[in-house]
């Protein structure tokens, strides 16, 4: 009894998650026709245009077989004619039927213009189909480019570079050939098929039966492959994304690659991903065989049927030799369109997985503002109040935090790798949003969460501390953020940044091209280029995350000295490994696992004795090392360089 419940409940339980399932699978389609409707919205008149054309075109396509069984039964032999008044009427007038069977060139003609009137509406219909298949594309593109700019940063974190352009690429490209290639043509083959089945059923009833046989076997197993078809391009799609994503870091990466020695491991680790590409496609590729061997077979057993049967029937009386030629045509005529269908099938397998991949970007929330976000002035106190955070629920990064950084100051901040610092600066600058009950962080009293994200980074200058580079020339980097900047103002941050000398050593100067990534430079060039770009923002909040770390000290000092004159009264936040780099800041506070563990000026915390001074004593140990062993010449820079760092 307690086994025959427990199956019974296992049965209810199995019946509401398939409900459920079939609830969610309607409901993504729904989505998904929504935003394909969305895409359409520039496209759309191309595309029903052509399709009106087309339509004409098919009515066109029926009329010359119906010349040539006109000409073989009435005009060569004594049946009849079955046609429309007008065109007896029209007969008549240049001469009957006796006329056309000694001018036979006259038939040939109308089969002419008939066959340049197609030609005509295929041209406008493919280059309407065109055009309207590019403004998808570009719509598409558009949109997605537009959305995946506006998505969080933490979307960004997650989601691989390489799957990211393989769903803006093939997967685009993908459901615009469903679009334009075969759902466009279903209207066409849809009344293509109801035309040539009224003509053939005109003909001969039991004839045009066994052609319309042949069409719910050729749906049924084409719903069939398109169960199986689905899941595997989901796979073969995933899969060249991963592929598409090692290739991008391998690309971007050639120099870490080469400098270690990889090219062995990453060149194995590409093959292993393209040979499991290949495989799910090659597993894809025969299961399409099997459609299309099938599709074949149905189509090559029909039209040997029509072609016997329409024999006998002609043989025996049941149908003029005219119509018997016509039948053959329509029933060719008609093969190819309802093999389209099943294609059409197969392809909205594929094209349904692709639109899927591309909705998840598009259903990706953006981010976004409170309704009643503000744009307060800038200039005010920075206060970190009780902040905690961690990312995507994993393990506590920072807990409890608080300092107040005072306007027109200079914080400095040191710590341990994982301490929490550079994210600190990422809350600051709204890069990840600080849930409300973590803390709060506040700029002159007003909480960052209530002010517009474009307002605060448009007044926070940061420089990250892996500084990216465009692949564009030094120039365009450096004046990169903001459109009305003059040349003179580039040339002007570059000198503050120390960078104005090497890029005059450059041949081309400013102009000189910097390489995806800034890979032509070396770290430090890129780093004193991020500074200058920054410096062109004049924002009022300034950031160095750890931006420093590449040059060496000397020049870190003059960088440091330029930025004191520069700065003016913004409000600057130093993160740096090196205690020389935060000597002369206002206030130094010391992060020890996501805690403040010190805080107070340099002196201070030197006479404090804590981790911080550990530091400084690390540090300053290894800038002595070996000076006994050192000339005196050597002995002498090193002091004018501790001078220039105090």
């Amino acid at each position: 009894m307690v086994k025959k419940t427990k199956e019974t409940k296992e049965k209810k339980e199995n019946t509401v998650d398939k409900k459920a399932a079939r609830r969610t699978r309607r409901a993504n389609r729904a989505a998904s026709v929504r935003l394909l409707v969305r895409f359409l919205r520039g496209s759309r008149g191309f595309f029903v245009a052509s399709i009106l054309i087309s339509l004409v075109a098919a009515i066109f396509e029926m009329i010359n077989p119906k010349i040539i069984s006109f000409t073989v039964d009435s005009v060569l032999g004594d049946k009849k004619p079955a046609l429309p008044q007008f065109a007896i009427d029209a007969i008549e007038k240049i001469g009957g039927k006796e006329y056309l069977a000694d001018n036979l060139w006259v038939v040939a003609i109308f089969v002419l213009i008939v066959s340049f009137i197609l030609v005509i509406l295929r041209y406008a219909q493919n280059v309407l189909n065109s055009r309207g298949s590019q403004t998808l594309v570009e719509t598409m593109r558009n949109d997605l480019y537009e959305h995946i700019e506006h998505l969080p940063y933490s979307w960004h974190m997650k989601n691989q570079t390489g799957d990211i352009i393989q769903r803006c690429t093939s997967d685009v490209e993908m459901v615009n050939a469903f679009l334009s290639r075969q759902l466009v043509s279903i209207v066409r083959i849809v009344l293509f098929i109801i035309v040539a089945m009224v003509f053939m059923f005109d003909m001969n009833v039991r004839l045009a039966a066994v052609a319309a046989a042949t069409l719910p076997i050729i749906v049924a197993y084409s719903a069939f492959f398109h169960g199986k078809i689905g899941p595997r391009f989901r796979e073969c799609d995933e899969s060249e994304g991963k592929l598409s994503s090692i290739t991008q870091e391998n690309l971007t990466g050639v120099r870490v690659v080469r400098a270690f020695g990889r090219e062995r491991y990453e060149r194995d680790r590409f093959e292993r991903q393209n040979n499991e590409y290949c495989s799910l496609l090659i597993k894809l590729c025969r299961i399409f065989a099997a459609f299309w061997a099938t599709s074949d077979l149905i189509s090559g057993l029909q039209v040997m049927l029509i072609i016997i049967l329409g024999t006998v029937f002609a043989v025996q009386g049941d149908m003029t030799t005219g119509d018997f030629m016509a039948f053959v045509s329509y029933n060719s005529m008609l093969i190819w369109p309802v093999r389209r269908l099943g294609r059409m099938v197969s392809e909205m397998s594929k094209a349904g997985v692709s639109i899927e991949r591309i909705r998840y970007i598009m259903d990706s929330p953006r981010e976004s503002d409170k309704p009643d976000a503000i744009e307060p002035p800038m200039t005010g106190d920075i206060k970190f109040e009780n902040v905690s955070f961690s990312y995507d629920g994993s393990t506590e990064l920072l807990h409890n935090v608080s300092f107040t950084v005072k306007a027109g100051t200079t914080l400095g901040i040191i710590g341990g790798t994982g301490s929490g610092k550079s994210t600190l600066m990422h809350l600051l600058c709204r890069l990840y949003d600080l849930p409300p009950e973590n803390g709060r962080i506040t700029i002159g009293g007003v909480d960052i969460a209530d002010m517009k994200a474009s307002w605060v980074r448009r007044n926070i200058g940061i420089v990250l501390q892996e500084p990216f580079l465009f692949s564009r020339t030094i120039e365009e980097n450096i004046g990169i953020a903001r459109a009305d900047i003059t040349k003179e103002e580039i040339r002007e941050a570059a000198r503050i940044a120390c960078l104005d000398e090497t890029i005059e050593s450059f041949s081309s100067g400013y102009a000189t091209v910097v390489g995806e990534r800034g890979v032509t430079l070396s770290g430090g060039q890129k780093q004193r280029a991020a500074i200058a770009r920054m410096l062109t923002q004049k924002a009022p909040i300034m950031i160095f995350d750890d931006s420093l770390s590449a040059v060496d000290a000397e020049t870190d000092a003059k960088i440091r000295r330029a930025l004191g004159e520069a700065m003016g009264k913004s409000t600057v936040i130093i993160i740096s490994h090196r205690t020389s780099t935060l000597m002369a800041a206002d206030k130094i506070i010391v992060l020890d696992r996501g805690r403040v563990r010190e805080e107070g000026t340099h002196d201070e915390l030197i006479a404090k004795g804590g981790l911080y001074k550990r530091i400084h004593d690390i540090q300053m140990a290894n800038i002595d090392v070996d000076d006994d062993n050192v000339n005196e010449e050597a002995k002498e820079t090193t002091e004018k360089k501790k001078e220039a760092v105090i």
